[in-house]
């Protein structure tokens, strides 16, 4: 099963980096959560949805050093680059814990430093 979950998370987060939010959110169920800890807890595909609109003005560009898998868990340790608000690139390093139910993502668990 981890095997599988890594390559969904592959396949979502390749739908992303070419500007297809839709297809990464077809990976998702209808009632996945993201927490972003210490910020904010996205709470179903709709609210994913919005956010993706709003903070990825132009698809943001993934460095992943590393993809570990485990039972129901895909950890990620990533380095990310997005436009910010003003249109500058803004780089960021994070560690994402994407927990999956039944081949879809249900949960991530973002930590994210400015970097």
């Amino acid at each position: 099963m981890s095997d599988k979950n890594k390559a969904i998370l592959e396949e979502a987060n390749a739908a992303i980096a070419e500007g297809n939010n839709e297809g990464f959110l077809s990976c998702c169920t209808d009632d996945t959560e993201w927490t972003f800890v210490g910020d904010k807890t996205l709470k179903g595909k709709e609210a994913v949805r919005q956010y993706m609109a709003m903070t990825y003005i132009e698809p943001p560009k993934f460095m992943v050093s590393n993809l570990i898998a485990e039972g129901n868990f895909v950890t990620a340790l990533d380095d990310i680059t997005m436009k910010d608000e003003d249109g500058k690139a803004a780089h960021y390093s994070y560690c994402d814990i994407w927990r999956f139910r039944d081949g879809k993502i249900v949960e991530l668990r973002a930590f994210v430093i400015k970097t």
